[in-house]
């Protein structure tokens, strides 16, 4: 029998319940896992307060992210048997579980050099980062770059992975402790954003020249002023909203107010839309892990049963780096 974290209802942590399950044998094309690790991501506190629609409706298995292995394959699955170390990032909910069936497009074997807790809390985070600085707006040696909340678990990669690109990297932080863990992860400068005017701290900072991108997982917080960070045509890349929707009647003026600037609402479905994009972007992630470039700090553990707990620290923003539930 396996055991998973539903919600059949939206609202707070509380709704989180711990309960068994049953599970179908894998049909076709699907493979089954047991999991070791999954990864806590913002994202779940979206579906769980109704703030993103449940894709098959209530109850639902929150989770877009976990690692595990493989202990049964449906029919016309040849990529995978049984024995296998996997990870996912792209699926919208059935993580929170002991097992789950899982399409096998959407898995990716493990390489020897990431452990379990790290895949399971870098496939989304990490995906994300991926597709952010190699694809969206493209990092080179040279760049100046702000990331918000670079002490988050999207955050800390991206600092550490724009360093290893060679750019100029600024972080905004909600604490000195944060902002010594943004620095001793590839951060330039930090800023705290609660305390300082972060817009004219940049402008410092650069000398007045700005940066070339913004990445901002943080939201209605922190706009308009990211567009008062950007050079001229620079881009803004919003791709979370942590502290609420960004909410504007005019946008469109307003990027071309503070200079012809570019501004974008990425997300990972659509990056990784295909297995041959997925893998080359899990292969790209895992290649710069394995190296030791890039390293997913996994600061905080939870016992899948008390993911209740765990999303209320997350909502309080007191974990840094990645989170992930043990089954």
């Amino acid at each position: 029998m396996a055991a998973a974290v539903r919600i059949h209802k939206t609202g707070g942590p509380d709704v989180l319940t711990y309960e068994e399950i049953q599970l179908k044998d894998p049909g076709q094309g699907e493979v089954r896992i047991k999991h070791t690790a999954i990864g806590l991501n913002f994202i779940d506190t979206y579906f769980r307060t109704g703030l993103y629609p449940a894709p098959g409706g209530l109850p639902m298995i929150l989770g877009n992210e976990g690692a595990g292995v493989v202990v049964a394959t449906g029919p016309g699955v040849t990529e995978f048997k049984a024995g296998d170390r996997v990870a996912y990032g792209t699926t919208p909910g059935g993580g929170y579980s002991t097992e789950r069936n899982i399409p096998a497009e959407k898995l990716v074997k493990l390489t020897d050099k990431v452990d379990d807790k790290s895949a399971a809390g870098m496939m989304l985070k990490g995906l994300t980062a991926q597709y952010l600085l190699r694809q969206t707006f493209k990092v080179t040696k040279g760049h100046m770059v702000l990331v918000h909340a670079a002490a988050g678990g999207v955050g800390l990669i991206l600092c550490q992975w724009c360093k290893h690109l060679g750019a100029t990297v600024i972080g905004t932080a909600g604490s000195e402790d944060k902002a010594k863990l943004a620095k001793a992860n590839g951060a330039d400068h930090t800023i705290l954003y609660r305390s300082e005017d972060f817009a004219a701290k940049v402008g410092e900072i650069t000398k007045g020249a700005k940066c070339d991108v913004v990445y901002d997982g943080v939201g209605k917080a922190t706009f308009p002023a990211s567009l008062d960070c950007l050079k001229p045509r620079g881009m803004f890349v919003s791709f979370g909203n942590a502290s609420g929707s960004i909410e504007h009647p005019n946008v469109i003026q307003l990027l071309q107010g503070k200079g012809s600037l570019y501004a974008t609402r990425p997300t990972l479905v659509n990056y990784a839309a295909t297995k041959e994009a997925l893998g080359s972007m899990a292969k790209d992630l895992m290649d710069v892990v394995g190296s030791g470039a890039v390293k997913i700090p996994v600061n905080h553990t939870y016992a899948l049963k008390d993911a209740a707990k765990a999303h209320a620290e997350l909502e309080s923003r007191n974990t840094t780096g990645s989170t992930v539930l043990i089954p």
